[in-house]
């Protein structure tokens, strides 16, 4: 339930966390990363998922805005990083 969830539908990344939802468009999406630090480098991004006992963060950066995403998942890494690496 507190677990972050990543789809791909639509050429579009969608991003579950409690009761929001996100969809950030393939096209828009210029980098994704992973962060090492503890809350994220970038002060104004937008944080989804809980920062405390997650051990892997990954920044979405887009034209308009920066994600970090807190989880613990393998899954959703590797479902960000394919979706990114498939895109057009």
């Amino acid at each position: 339930m507190f677990e972050v969830k990543v789809t791909e539908s639509k050429g579009k990344l969608l991003i579950k966390w409690q009761l929001s939802t996100i969809k950030i468009p393939l096209s828009d999406i210029t980098e994704v990363a992973e962060d090492n630090s503890y809350g994220g480098e970038v002060k104004d991004a937008l944080r989804i998922g809980f920062p405390y006992g997650t051990a892997d963060r990954i920044i979405i950066k887009t034209n308009a805005e920066t994600y970090i995403l807190f989880t613990n998942a393998e899954a959703v890494k590797k479902k960000i990083f394919s979706a990114v690496e498939g895109k057009s």
